[in-house]
This record gives C-alpha cells, structure tokens and sequence, in this order.
C-alpha cells in the first residue's frame, strides 16, 4: 500500500453556494479575501500524502497540509481494556505527539520523558480519539484494540485537524488490511470522518488556518463532521468579544465546505492504495 508524496491531490476550489451565508464580515466590502500565503478565504491549503509510510503499522499515512505534517498510524491489538473485557465490544483510542523540532525551535523534552503529558497534549489525543470511535461501529470490531498514534513532525496550524483527517486514513488501512485477512467479516465503518480549522479574522471567515492566522484570530474553531456534514464535535472559542451567532453558523457552514472536499481527498489516497470504503461498511 506504500505510495508517493502526491502534490496533484489537491483540493478543488468549492464553487460559491447561494444558501451559504455570506463569509465576509457585514463591514468589508472586498469582493475576495486574498491571505498571505495566497489563497482565497475559502481555499484548502495542499494536501500531499504517502500512504503505507510507516511499514510496522498495520495503517499509516504521512500526511501533509501545507506546513503542517502529521505520520499517522493505526496498529491493532488482540485484546482490549481490562474494563472492556468479557463485552465483546471493541475499542479505539489515539495518542498525540509534538516532534521536539516541529515548529522553527527546538521545543522542550518530548511529553512523558521524565514528565507527564501536558494538558494540552491530552485534550487533543481525547479530541482524536473521539472523532475516529464516531467513524467505527464497535460492536462489530470485536474484542481488538486500534491505536492511532499521530506524530506532529512539521507544524504550521490545524495539527489536530490534520491528526483526525489522517488518521482516519490510517484507521481506514489497517481495517482493509484485517478484513483482508479474513479476522474481520463484517464492515465495521459506520462513517467518513475529517476535520478543518476555521478562523474568524479581521478581514472576515477563513478555512483552513495556518499558525500567523490561528494566532491572531478572533474565534479559531476546529469543526470535525462527517462526509454526509453530520457533526462530530466543534471547538470554539472567542478570544476577546463575544461573536453574535450568525458568525459561529457561518463558520460551521464553511467548516463543513472544508470537510467535504477533504473526505474526497481521502477516498482518492484510500482508493489509490486499493481500499474501497464501499468494502468497509460506508457507501458512496
């Protein structure tokens, strides 16, 4: 299932939908929003991706969203929690990790060296961990266990975001890897899982942020959602003023734009590598 950085899987620019309300702020009257990096407001940054990198993983991805780089892998256990024991249901969970030369310093010594994992570290591997058990059906995996792990190798903003959407690759591998084995006769996907930033900046709403925006936005929410836009979980908050509503359901509005093209994006690195989420359990 090895691959290839793919610099073509990029994502399409959305055309404009008139039921979308308007992301612009009422104030600004520009026409398009153009950011420093130079995309429009609406714009994913490039997604490239190796599919089957990590070669111990029974899945793994190295995914990359314009700075950010994130190595995803999903390794399955035979047994599970003891509290889950004698259930016959299965369990997910996931593990984040910052590479001590993720951003352009050397951070400080990796998180359970002689410390224990910050809270920041441990909020995020709960976020991914959550959004993934939303795309399985437990009750079908058996007693297993799946880890995801998600290594930040670069960051420059959305490194949960990108965690989630790659790890849902990497979730998606090792299932077509069991089944394929024959210890897994039932679909178990139940959902196709992404993630996306969205910022509420100066100029207006944005996708996709990367850290000078994040940074610096009045609201950074992270929105996790389905392919089909059912929401999984939204994290939000204003940084100074309030925000009336229509800006948080504009936001999620957009957010579910980002997902939708990045679900496309997954199936295009899953299909490429042989896995049909057709055979998993999730239907076109």
């Amino acid at each position: 299932m090895a691959g290839t950085f793919r610099s073509d899987i990029e994502p399409r620019k959305q055309a404009r939908r008139p039921s979308l309300p308007d992301i612009r702020r009422p104030c600004y009257t520009a026409a398009i929003m153009i950011r420093r990096d130079g995309r429009s407001a609406r714009e994913l940054r490039k997604v490239e991706a190796i599919v089957g990198f990590h070669r111990n993983a029974e899945g793994s991805v190295l995914y990359r969203a314009g700075g950010t780089a994130v190595l995803c892998t999903a390794s399955i256990d035979a047994t599970v929690p003891a509290w889950m024991a004698g259930k016959g249901r299965g369990w997910l969970t996931a593990e984040y990790q910052m590479h001590p030369r993720s951003g352009p310093e050397r951070r400080e010594s990796r998180d359970g060296r002689g410390k224990a994992p910050s809270g920041r570290t441990q909020e995020i591997q709960r976020l991914v961990g959550r959004a993934l058990r939303a795309a399985i059906d437990l009750d079908k995996l058996g007693e297993r266990s799946i880890v995801v792990d998600c290594d930040v190798l670069e960051a420059d903003g959305g490194t949960r975001t990108a965690s989630i959407t790659g790890g849902f690759v990497a979730l998606a591998l090792a299932l077509a890897k069991l089944q394929k084995s024959g210890a897994l006769t039932t679909p178990v996907l139940r959902d196709q899982v992404a993630a996306i930033s969205v910022g509420h900046l100066d100029d207006g709403l944005a996708l996709d942020l990367v850290y000078t925006e994040d940074s610096k936005a009045r609201v950074d929410l992270n929105l996790v959602a389905t392919h089909g836009g059912a929401i999984v979980e939204v994290q939000g908050t204003a940084e100074g003023a309030a925000v009336p509503r229509k800006d948080v359901d504009a936001m999620i509005d957009l957010g579910l734009e980002g997902v939708a093209t990045l679900c496309k994006t997954q199936r295009a690195l899953l299909e490429e590598a042989g896995v049909r989420l057709a055979d998993l359990g999730i239907a076109s």
